[in-house]
C-alpha cells in the first residue's frame, strides 16, 4: 500500500529534464500568491462568517490563518527540497508512497475545480449587486441564483467560468499579465475600504462579541479557511522559479502575511461600521445559503450583512458611499477572475503531473498544437466548473473545497516530519522551525478545520474519497510508471507544460 515511493532523486531528475525557463523572482511569487488567496474568501464569505460567527468571526480569522500559517512553514520545506510542479501530490510520492499521493491529488482535484465554481458565484453576486445599483433594475433572481439559494440556474458565474476557460486555452501569458494588474485592482480596492470604514467604527457593534459561542467561531473558521487556500498554487510553479530554494518559502510566507493583515482589517470595518449579528430562529442560526436563511433575508428587505452576496460593497453603500461601495462592486467583478484562473490553472497543472506519472490517460497531458497550452483538461475543467457554479450556493461550494485542501495540508504535514527522519542528510535550504511542533499542529489544525465544516461537505468529500479509490485500483494502479518500474528519467517526461506563469512587470 505504501510500497510505491517516487525517489526523490527521480523527481528532481525529470524537472531537470524538463528544463523549464527559471524566471520567478521572489516578489512575482509573492504577488502570484497574493493574486490567488486574496478574492472570495474576503469579498463574498465574510457574510457567510457573519452569519456563522458574528463579530467573533475576527478570532475566527486568526484561527483559520494560523493553521494556513503553520501548514505554509511546512509546504515551505517541502517546496524549497522538491522544487517541482505538483504540489501536495509531488511531495506526498515522494514520501509516503503512490496510493497517499493519488488520494492527494485526487483531492487537490476537488479542490480546485469546486473553488474555482465558488469564486464565479462570489464574482456574480457582486457583478450583479453592481448592475442593479448601477442602473437601478432588479435582475430576477431565477437567473442569478442556484436553487439551493432561492433562484434556477446562475447564468452569470456560468459565463465568467467559460471566459476564463478560453483565457487559460487561448495561452497562458496573456493569463500571467491580467493577473498582475488584478492584484493591484483587489489590494487597491480593500485599502479603500479599509480607509473607510475604520473611522466609522463603533465598538458597541462588536457586542455580543460571539452569540453563537466559541461552536460558531469555530464553524466560520472552517468556512474562512478558505480566503486563505491559494498560497499552495504557489508551490505550482516552482519548476519556472529562480532561486527555489530561497525564493519558494518568501513567497508562500510573505502573501500568506500580507493578507492575512488585509482580512483582519477588512472584517473589523465590516462589523465595527454595519454589525455583523447572525439571523436566528428558536436560539439557533440559520445556515448560510439555506432556503430559510432567504426567507428570513427577504423577511427584512435583506437589511443586514449576513444576507448580502457582495458584504464590502453594501456595506460602503450602508454608510454613506454608494458610489464607492459600487466602486468596489466593479474592482471585485474586475478582480475575481483572476482567482478563478490561478484556481484553474492549478488544477490543470495537477492534472498534468498525474497524467506524467501515468496515474491519468496521457490524453490529459495533450499539448494545443497552436497555443501550447493543455487544451482537453483545461476545457474538461472548465465545464464541471461551469457547472458547479451554475447550481450551488458559494458557502457549499468554499466547504467542500476546504475538505479536499485540509486533505492535502495534513498529508504535507505529515511527510514534511517522515522525510526528515528519512533523510536528514538531505539538502534543506529552508527547514521548518520547531518541526515537531509545527508539524503535529498543522496536522491536528487542518483535522480541526475538517471536523467543524458541516455534514454535507464531511460526506461529499467521503463519497469523492472512495470514488477516488475505485478509479486508483480499477485503472491508475495497473498503468502507474512507477509501479511499472519506469522511475528513470524518460523522453515522454520531457514533455513540458507551457512555461506557466512568464515574470509580472
Amino acid at each position: 500500500m505504501f510500497g510505491r515511493v517516487k525517489p526523490l532523486d527521480a523527481i528532481l531528475a525529470t524537472a531537470e529534464k524538463k528544463s523549464l525557463h527559471r524566471s520567478l523572482g521572489a516578489f512575482q511569487l509573492t504577488m502570484l500568491g497574493v493574486g490567488a488567496v486574496i478574492g472570495t474568501g474576503i469579498f463574498v464569505l465574510t457574510a457567510e462568517a457573519a452569519q456563522k460567527a458574528g463579530p467573533g468571526m475576527m478570532i475566527s480569522f486568526i484561527i483559520a490563518g494560523f493553521v494556513c500559517a503553520v501548514a505554509a512553514l511546512c509546504y515551505a520545506e517541502m517546496a524549497s527540497m522538491v522544487p517541482v510542479s505538483g504540489s501536495a501530490y509531488t511531495y506526498s510520492y515522494a514520501v509516503m508512497g503512490e496510493l497517499i499521493a493519488w488520494m492527494v491529488g485526487w483531492a487537490l482535484i476537488l479542490e480546485y475545480a469546486v473553488a474555482a465554481g465558488a469564486v464565479s458565484v462570489g464574482w456574480s453576486g457582486y457583478v450583479v449587486g453592481l448592475i442593479e445599483n448601477a442602473f437601478s433594475i432588479d435582475i430576477p433572481d431565477l437567473l442569478v441564483r442556484g436553487p439551493y439559494d432561492g433562484g434556477l440556474v446562475n447564468l452569470p458565474a456560468m459565463l465568467i467560468a467559460g471566459l476564463v476557460t478560453w483565457l487559460l486555452v487561448i495561452g497562458t501569458k496573456e493569463s500571467a499579465t491580467v493577473n498582475a494588474v488584478l492584484v493591484a485592482i483587489k489590494v487597491s480596492a480593500l485599502t479603500l475600504f479599509i480607509i473607510l470604514a475604520l473611522p466609522v467604527m463603533n465598538m458597541e457593534k462588536f457586542e455580543p462579541f460571539a452569540p453563537l459561542g466559541f461552536g460558531g467561531i469555530g464553524a466560520a473558521a472552517a468556512s474562512i479557511f478558505f480566503a486563505y487556500v491559494g498560497f499552495d498554487a504557489v508551490s505550482t510553479a516552482a519548476e519556472e522559479t529562480k532561486n527555489p530554494q530561497r525564493n519558494m518559502p518568501i513567497g508562500l510566507i510573505g502573501s500568506l502575511a500580507i493578507c492575512t493583515v488585509f482580512y483582519l482589517l477588512v472584517a473589523a470595518g465590516v462589523i465595527g461600521s454595519v454589525g455583523a449579528q447572525p439571523q436566528m430562529a428558536n436560539g439557533i442560526g440559520l445556515e448560510p445559503g439555506s432556503a430559510e436563511l432567504t426567507a428570513q433575508c427577504a423577511a427584512i428587505a435583506d437589511q443586514a450583512v449576513v444576507c448580502s452576496k457582495e458584504a464590502l460593497a453594501w456595506t460602503l453603500r450602508e454608510i454613506g458611499w454608494p458610489q464607492i461601495g459600487n466602486l468596489v462592486g466593479l474592482a471585485a467583478g474586475l478582480a475575481l477572475p483572476s482567482v478563478i484562473l490561478m484556481m484553474m490553472f492549478g488544477q490543470t497543472r495537477i492534472f498534468f503531473v498525474m497524467s506524467r506519472d501515468g496515474l491519468l490517460p496521457a490524453s490529459f497531458s495533450k499539448i494545443h498544437p497552436r497555443y501550447n497550452t493543455p487544451h482537453v483538461i483545461t476545457i474538461i475543467t472548465g465545464v464541471f466548473v461551469a457547472l458547479f457554479a451554475a447550481f450551488f450556493p458559494v458557502g457549499l461550494l468554499a466547504n467542500i473545497s476546504n475538505s479536499g485542501t485540509l486533505f492535502a495540508f495534513a498529508a504535507v504535514s505529515i511527510a514534511v516530519l517522515v522525510i526528515r527522519r528519512r533523510e536528514p542528510g538531505r539538502h534543506r535550504p529552508f527547514r521548518t522551525p520547531a518541526i515537531y511542533l509545527t508539524s503535529p499542529l498543522a496536522f491536528l489544525g487542518c483535522a480541526y478545520l475538517f471536523y467543524k465544516l458541516d455534514e454535507k461537505s464531511q460526506l461529499l468529500f467521503v463519497i469523492w474519497a472512495v470514488v477516488g479509490l475505485v478509479v486508483y485500483y480499477a485503472y491508475s494502479r495497473s498503468r502507474s510508471h512507477v509501479g511499472r518500474g519506469l522511475v528513470e528519467v524518460h523522453e515522454a517526461d520531457a514533455d513540458a507544460p507551457p512555461q506557466p506563469v512568464p515574470p509580472i512587470d
